[in-house]
């Protein structure tokens, strides 16, 4: 089982460059997970492409109720994002030497903490996860 990124999550769901190789990935998995931290994260990139005018509004809700429908029908399993998840990713940044941002630390925390290999679209989130250890697959 893959941790996907919202990264892939939104190429899944939303057309852009590299959604074929993303729906290609995916539909090699038997299952997929996800977090509570990327449903947030999917409903934020909608907003951001609504707003760039990248995604007319009407489009943007339909893809919301898709992605709802799918967690309704457990297409994905929900992998939490709680204290250990916190505090390792507090730890990584505390490092001071990665570029990883507050979110992506949390991804890769919740990859790691699950045994989960994370699956990308994010170069700096690949770099981070190959850096700290954490099973990727960029794509």
């Amino acid at each position: 089982m893959v941790y996907l990124d919202t990264s892939v999550l939104v190429a899944y769901y939303v057309p852009e460059a590299g959604s074929s190789r993303v729906q290609k990935a995916i539909s090699r998995q038997s299952r997929v997970a996800i977090s509570p931290l990327v449903e947030v994260e999917i409903f934020s990139a909608l907003n951001r492409k609504v707003r760039a005018g990248d995604l007319d509004i009407s489009d943007a809700r339909k893809v919301a109720s898709l992605f709802e429908l799918h967690l309704e029908d457990r297409l994905f399993d929900i992998v939490p994002v709680a204290a250990r998840e916190y505090h390792i990713a507090r730890e990584w940044l505390g490092r001071f030497s990665t570029l990883l941002r507050t979110l992506d630390a949390l991804h890769l925390a919740t990859a790691f903490c699950n045994d989960l290999t994370i699956l990308t679209a994010d170069k700096q989130l690949a770099a981070g996860a190959k850096e700290l250890g954490v099973s990727v697959k960029a794509i």
